[in-house]
């Protein structure tokens, strides 16, 4: 099958590994499709098998469990440039994915069947150092994880969200997508915040927390 141009150059671009391996990059891309996907659409539920691979050009995918009692915790996202290791893990060992993953964002994906993948990174050095290094990134995101959810309080971490995750003061996202992240319950998100809104810390709004001008975000610990 022959490697369209467009889908070599867009693919590159996002995965440029790749570009100094056009040896690798054309069977690669040979039987893989290009597809868009919506915004909030699940790729994969737990226990689902894995047909294929993803390689994410554009968007945002959230890999994440899901408890007994509903609660949910982000394991990791997945932006351009970047493949689900889990998605890998669950080809290679014939197991069914042991998490969820939803787009975040509307997204552009490469499709690359299981098949093909697997015996390319049989065969290719190149390959496996890419889908290496990557798991030696997402294990040391876990594991940091593990370590705040186990031993962070939790006020600390909130403050560390909101620092990291506004833009010039300001962070969009619902209580509930924060306490995801961080694994917890949303009205325990929600009384934090509003302990902080007192303090003169922050302003919350529908959907918005906006750091105070001025304010030390080390201080609303």
């Amino acid at each position: 099958m022959t490697v369209s141009t467009a889908l070599s150059n867009e693919f590159v671009t996002q995965f440029p590994l790749f570009r100094r391996h056009p040896e690798l990059t054309a069977p690669l891309l040979a039987q893989a499709r290009r597809q868009e996907v919506p915004l909030r659409t699940h790729l994969y539920w737990e226990g689902d098998s894995c047909a294929g691979i993803a390689f994410l050009l554009a968007g945002e995918i959230r890999v994440y469990k899901c408890g007994e009692s509903g609660r949910e915790i982000t394991l990791y996202e997945i932006g351009p440039g970047e493949t689900c290791i889990l998605n890998a893990s669950c080809i290679l060992g014939n197991n069914t994915y042991p998490a969820n993953a939803v787009t975040t964002a509307a997204s552009t994906l490469v499709l690359v069947p299981a098949h093909d993948f697997k015996r390319l990174l049989d065969s290719d050095g190149t390959l496996r150092m890419f889908v290496f290094s990557l798991l030696s990134q997402r294990l040391t995101e876990v594991m940091a994880l593990v370590n705040e959810v186990a031993f962070g309080r939790l006020d600390e971490r909130l403050v560390d969200y909101l620092v990291e995750k506004s833009a010039d003061g300001v962070l969009a996202a619902t209580h509930q997508k924060i306490a995801n992240d961080l694994g917890t319950s949303r009205e325990v998100v929600s009384r934090l915040l509003k302990d902080f809104e007192r303090q003169g810390r922050v302003l919350l709004a529908r959907n918005e927390i906006r750091l105070v001008d001025g304010a030390d975000p080390g201080a609303i610990k």
